[in-house]
């Protein structure tokens, strides 16, 4: 394993047999490594259950052309389970190699429990920005746990040829998203606003969260609660709230009872115009509804200049401390820095953006449309999901709540200020 020459130089001998003894080291290590990734079987927890056929047929294939000893599997539960049968299967030891996680709190407890790998030092983590990784990091920041993927963003999906048919624009105001939800109310043949309040969350996530920003300033709002400096029964929240008590008249007579796939039919069927939405959406619009739909920003407040966008953070894949398979990982999460991931999952998944620095060109135009408002608005991210959900009352939960209840009209805005600002003052410092 070492080549003798220059034998009659001192030392000539010991430094060929030494490096030959350092190649072969590395040769072993090469090929344990091989052997290694040769055997590895590696499965993926996941709540995105509606994305399996793109994981099967799209994702995993890709990678397996690089790494064809690596065998992946795409093994997601019902959202709502996700959280509760993650825990258990991780405090179990039965969870798969890789973990969907979370932004904020949620996966930051995982990390915390010992449950995922600090990532920092993955080739390709140079990719991403401090604030794409700040969703998956320790409160100091000194520990990335996960490899960021994708946020969604909010606004609002409308039918263009209901448009069309009823002579109105996009609106760019809320003065004029409100003379066109007149105009479609006042047609007869539409619900102009397709939303509902049974399943609550949308009330928060596609209303407060959506709008809101536009009130609050994004992210200087957001971190002002953080802070301590600013409270929820301040006005750009009331008004918030207000904006969205005023959608009522304009969501149909079963509202109330409406869950949230009652509204993406009641869209996709060509019986509602406007859709408060998630960029999630779109891929579920594109298999079901049968005219062509676009897409607008959060409309201005009275006054405003200044537009900004929900641009949350949202998903993202760490590695089990657990895993008997932690190279192979590794080799999974690195290539999902790269731009052909970016590109695979950004046109895989309309609607799901990718948080790495990679330029990708989107081949859905609606999804291109809500991108496009980066150039144009502020983004920030939902001012629930980071440190302000820990306690009890979890902030998340009362938003969807009090949210419901002021469309509803059975909780006035400033009500709603009290409430959720009264749980915050229960055990958040800052705010006390």
């Amino acid at each position: 394993m070492y080549i003798v020459d220059n034998i009659s130089k001192p030392g000539g001998f010991m430094l060929k047999r030494l490096t030959g003894i350092a190649l072969a080291a590395l040769m072993v290590t090469s090929m344990i490594t091989t052997v290694a990734l040769a055997g590895a079987s590696l499965t993926i927890e996941s709540w995105r259950n509606d994305d399996i056929d793109i994981w099967n047929d799209t994702i995993i294939p890709a990678f397996n052309k690089k790494y064809p000893d690596i065998k992946v599997v795409f093994s997601p539960m019902p959202p709502a389970e996700y959280n509760a049968g993650l825990n258990a299967k991780l405090a179990g030891g039965t969870a798969g190699d890789l973990i969907t996680c979370r932004p904020f709190d949620a996966s930051l407890e995982l990390f915390n429990k010992g449950y995922l790998v600090a990532l920092d030092n993955l080739d390709g983590m140079n990719e991403f920005s401090d604030v794409a990784k700040s969703a998956w990091q320790t409160d100091d920041g000194k520990a990335t746990f996960a490899v960021p993927m994708a946020s969604v963003i909010h606004g609002f999906i409308y039918n263009m040829d209901a448009f069309k048919e009823l002579g109105l624009t996009v609106p760019k105001t809320e003065t004029e998203f409100f003379a066109v939800l007149d105009k479609i109310k006042a047609d007869g043949n539409y619900i102009p606003l397709a939303m509902g309040t049974a399943d609550q969350w949308e009330a928060a996530t596609m209303g407060f969260q959506n709008i809101g920003p536009n009130y609050w300033e994004g992210e200087k709002g957001r971190k002002a609660l953080i802070a301590g400096t600013a409270k929820l029964t301040d006005k750009p929240y009331t008004d918030t709230w207000k904006q969205l008590a005023a959608w009522a008249p304009y969501m149909g007579k079963g509202f109330k009872a409406q869950k949230y796939p009652d509204s993406q039919n009641l869209f996709t069927l060509g019986r509602a115009v406007i859709y408060p939405a998630g960029s999630w959406d779109i891929t579920t619009f594109n298999t079901q509804a049968d005219f062509k739909f676009g897409a607008f920003p959060p409309p201005l407040p009275a006054g405003a200049t200044k537009g900004y966008i929900s641009d949350h953070t949202d998903i993202a894949l760490g590695l089990n401390a657990a895993s008997k398979n932690q190279e192979a990982a590794r080799t999974f999460l690195a290539w999902m820095t790269t731009a052909e991931f970016a590109d695979l999952y950004a046109n895989a998944l309309p609607g799901f953006f990718p948080l790495s620095s990679h330029k990708v060109t989107l081949s859905d135009p609606v999804a291109q449309e809500f991108v496009n408002w980066r150039n144009t608005h502020e983004s920030t991210i939902r001012n629930s999901y980071q440190i302000l959900s820990r306690g009890t009352p979890n902030l998340e939960n009362q938003l969807w709540n009090v949210s419901a209840q002021v469309i509803n009209g059975t909780m006035t805005p400033e009500e709603a200020g009290k409430e959720t600002q009264a749980g915050l003052d229960k055990w958040y410092k800052p705010q006390q």
